[in-house]
């Protein structure tokens, strides 16, 4: 079987390749891609919201490269784009299928640039775009329904939730590679100290999703699929894969990326685009198996923690 890749250190802002990032001022404007501010290689500017995406788009696809091999979004080298103060107040951020967007955010919510696993989560929502051919639980939005021009498809189902769990989990490890923290030293928490502290402390948790004392107050996410019910919302039922990694990674120890992250890198690209829980749960058990044996700690870890998601039985 062949060798898993050497570790990476984690690395700064030097990007490990030729990356090609392009920044872009929405001015509170939805129209994209806006007034281009900053390209690959040029000096930081005196908006901080550019220089902030500039860098951690940079640590994000560092990860990529360094860890596994990927080139860009697309593995091909594509340019990368964002826009900052994206619409009024737009207290979100978001992949649009071609692009990355970053609003303000409001009283409720903010610091979307800054936060390196948000930009890390979206810019995965592009990875898996190009890695699984029709998008994993993609849907196109009617014009009707779109809140501006460019929103052109959402999520949906299983396969959705899916999406947001691979984004999730791409983002965390960014978090913990830069940051060099074991799975023991990691919170795994995604995106804190983005809330107004009234309303919590992060977006989610993947070590106990819907725990509200770690995240916020109206956290639904589900952890099981005793929880689970059809038509849920993509992100509430994120948290049963999302767990599924947490528990597979804390069982094999080290470093998340080193073995977690590679087998369900691998076991994601081979998803078909309207794949349910249970073909996510087969597929990184495959993939542990033809890396590591299928009498591997690492294979018995992936198995065991989707059994204690409910999704295997």
């Amino acid at each position: 079987m062949p060798a898993a890749p050497p570790v990476p250190s984690p690395q700064s802002f030097m990007p490990a390749l030729a990356y090609r990032r392009s920044i872009f001022n929405a001015g509170t404007d939805t129209d994209l891609p806006g007034k281009p501010v900053r390209h690959e290689g040029d000096k930081p500017v005196r908006d901080l919201a550019v220089n902030q995406v500039y860098d951690n788009t940079g640590l994000a696809l560092n990860f990529y490269h360094q860890v596994f091999g990927r080139d860009s979004i697309d593995n091909r080298s594509m340019r990368v784009d964002s826009a900052v103060h994206f619409g009024k107040n737009f207290a979100n951020a978001m992949w649009t299928g071609e692009q990355m967007v970053y609003g303000d955010g409001d009283q409720n919510v903010g610091g979307f640039t800054e936060a390196l696993d948000i930009i890390a989560h979206e810019l995965s929502h592009g990875v898996l775009q190009h890695m699984i051919p029709g998008g994993l639980g993609v849907y196109r939005l009617p014009v009707k329904d779109r809140e501006f021009r460019e929103q052109t498809y959402a999520l949906q189902g299983q396969a959705g939730a899916l999406n947001e769990s691979f984004c999730d989990v791409m983002g965390s490890m960014i978090k913990q590679w830069h940051a060099g923290q074991t799975v023991s030293q990691a919170n795994w928490l995604l995106g804190e100290n983005m809330l107004a502290p009234q309303h919590g402390k992060a977006i989610r948790s993947l070590k106990d999703p819907g725990n509200r004392k770690l995240t916020w107050y109206d956290d639904d996410q589900f952890k099981t699929m005793e929880q689970f019910v059809d038509g849920a919302d993509v992100h509430d039922s994120s948290g049963i894969p999302n767990h599924a990694f947490y528990l597979a990674a804390k069982k094999i120890g080290g470093h998340s990326w080193e073995k977690a992250g590679l087998i369900w890198y691998e076991a994601f690209a081979k998803l078909k685009p309207k794949a349910g829980f249970l073909d996510a749960a087969r597929a990184p058990g495959r993939a542990a198996g033809a890396r590591f044996g299928s009498k591997s700690k690492e294979y018995n870890a992936v198995v065991a923690a989707w059994q204690a998601v409910k999704v295997l039985t």
